[in-house]
């Protein structure tokens, strides 16, 4: 991982934030001037506890187990999400 990098580890015990939360966060890092966010995906047993501990968020996409390479999958299309919902872009309509 690049030196000073946000850590967001993917784990079903993190948090179950919402993608306009989500787009938030990674907002307010962009705008403190982080510079790399890394993403540590866990097998199907999870993340061992000090990498948890270590990260500045645990995201959780739910409580069930998701194929990594789904996983993937589903946490490009919310970087994808985040950054159309920070640009106003009509991709993601809030209810």
């Amino acid at each position: 991982m690049p030196s000073g990098a946000v850590v967001i580890a993917l784990d079903e015990r993190g948090d179950n934030l919402s993608s306009t939360l989500f787009a938030e966060q990674l907002r307010g890092w962009r705008d403190s001037g982080t510079a790399d966010v890394a993403f540590v995906i866990g097998g199907a047993d999870g993340l061992p506890k000090d990498i948890r501990e270590a990260a500045d968020l645990v995201l959780s996409f739910g409580r069930v187990t998701w194929p990594h390479l789904l996983m993937r999958a589903l946490l490009v299309e919310q970087i994808y999400r985040a950054q159309q919902i920070l640009d106003g872009h009509p991709y993601h309509r809030a209810d």
